[in-house]
């Protein structure tokens, strides 16, 4: 078995598909929860940076000033992932250290709830990168100034950005790993499991072509048992269909061998002859012997075209067909044989059925259904053909009829009724097979006054 076919490989690549989904949906969670951990972590610090530059505030000559220490301004100023600005503003909004141009708060920005300081937190573009700032509303209350200072401290984004990363990344190494991890164990698991699946196919590769013996299942998981239960079933069916076939090749060897035999002892007797007469009486019989023989080779040609018919019906090659046009044809090419014996045939058909099924199969079965009928109907006799919906075939005749104990043997090949029967045995037989290619279901039954019904029921199909 191919590797890119087996089932283990299947199995492995659809995990995987799906590990790597779950992954990439776990990547995105990861990084948003990262994201989230740092802003949290580095708001906390952008407010402490404000308010130790409010702890600086203080008025002189009636103006608001701000004392920030050396040591402030050097941590304020660079990060090592990023950079820091700040801007303190005055009662008035005027600028008393800083940048004058950080951005505002834009309109609607909410007051924070983490912290107990009127701060607000929001994000912006600054100098052509994006920056998250804090406003701090410091209220100021000195004997010359009285009122709400702000703070604005702002942080460039590469400092979050790279803890984000790296939370991220270690999430991925993990979360790899466990796939990774999660993949082999399914790959010794599934070995594990397949290993009854290649016992079976080594049993099976060992057996010889004629070996159809029942598998085991013993010892096989309860998943298998189903198939092995159905491959015993197909191997019973095979074994069936090559004892009939053996069976039917001895009786039809059978059958071939006593008009051959015939044959062959009148030409030897004929050879013997002397006198023009008895080599006309001798020919004219072998010529009887040989239409038998061909009316015999010509109805064991029908059943094997009947086997190749019913494989190209249960693989899809049927033919949506209408049963009464092929009534009216058949009836009518048969028409004038019947004439011929003195006998009415008549045709009810009066409207279309349509069923799917093999044309030249369906033809064979009414020329069988009706050569019988004629066959057994004296002259003056009736023999009605009939095509009822919704699928419906009947064949009716005068003819003597068929016992009720004998009406199901009838349909065994080369089974013939009375010691001088006629024939060879195989009409209403290719008749039956034709039947159950077609899953059709085929009765006889007694006609009134007298006579045989031959009726057969086809599932019946949609116009």
């Amino acid at each position: 078995m191919e590797k890119s076919a087996s089932l283990r490989g299947r199995l492995l690549r659809r995990l995987a598909l799906l590990l790597t989904l779950i992954l990439l949906l776990s990547s995105l969670s990861a990084y948003w929860s990262a994201r989230r951990a740092a802003d949290t972590a580095y708001d906390r610090t952008l407010l402490a940076s404000a308010r130790a530059i409010a702890d600086g505030l203080y008025a002189e000559a009636g103006r608001l000033k701000a004392n920030v220490p050396y040591v402030a301004l050097d941590t304020f100023a660079y990060d090592s992932a990023g950079r820091i600005y700040y801007q303190v503003l005055d009662l008035n909004g005027a600028l008393v250290s800083g940048y004058e141009d950080l951005p505002a708060p834009p309109p609607g920005t909410r007051r924070t709830d983490d912290y107990p300081a009127l701060a607000y937190f929001y994000d912006a573009e600054f100098r052509d990168q994006g920056v998250r700032v804090v406003s701090l509303l410091q209220p100021v209350s000195e004997p010359q100034v009285s009122g709400i200072a702000e703070i604005r401290v702002a942080e460039t984004l590469g400092a979050r950005e790279r803890l984000a990363r790296e939370l991220l990344f270690g999430t991925l190494w993990r979360l790899g790993a466990l796939s990774l991890s999660a993949l082999l164990l399914v790959w010794l698991a599934v070995t594990a499991a397949l290993r009854p699946l290649e016992s079976l196919r080594r049993a099976v590769a060992g057996r010889s072509s004629d070996d159809l013996r029942p598998l085991p299942d013993d010892g096989l998981p309860r998943e298998l048992r189903p198939l092995v239960s159905a491959l015993n079933q197909f191997n019973e069916r095979l074994l069936g269909l090559f004892e009939r076939q053996s069976q039917f090749i001895a009786d039809a060897a059978h059958e071939l061998r006593t008009p051959l035999a015939a044959l062959k002892a009148r030409l030897e007797l004929g050879l013997r002859a002397q006198q023009s007469d008895d080599w006309r009486s001798t020919l004219e019989q072998a010529a009887q012997h040989t239409e038998r023989l061909t009316q015999l080779a010509n109805q064991l040609l029908s059943l094997a075209r009947i086997e190749s018919g019913a494989r190209a019906i249960a693989e899809g090659g049927a033919q949506r067909l209408d049963l009464s046009q092929l009534a009216r044809e058949l009836g009518l090419a048969l028409a004038p044989l019947a004439h011929a014996r003195g006998i009415a045939l008549a045709l009810e058909a009066e409207q279309p059925v349509w069923l799917h099924g093999e044309p030249s199969l369906l033809s064979e079965l009414l020329c069988n259904l009706l050569d019988n009928a004629l066959a057994h109907t004296p002259a003056g006799g009736n023999v009605v053909l009939r095509v009822l919906a919704p699928a419906l075939l009947e064949v009716q005749d005068d003819g003597p009829g068929i016992p009720e104990e004998e009406r199901d043997k009838v349909f065994q090949r080369f089974y013939r009724r009375g010691a001088q029967g006629s024939g060879a045995g195989l009409g209403l037989a290719i008749v039956g097979e034709i039947c159950r290619a077609h899953r059709a279901s085929i009765s006889l039954h007694a006609a009134k006054p007298q006579g045989l019904l031959v009726r057969v029921a086809f599932p019946a199909q949609e116009p």
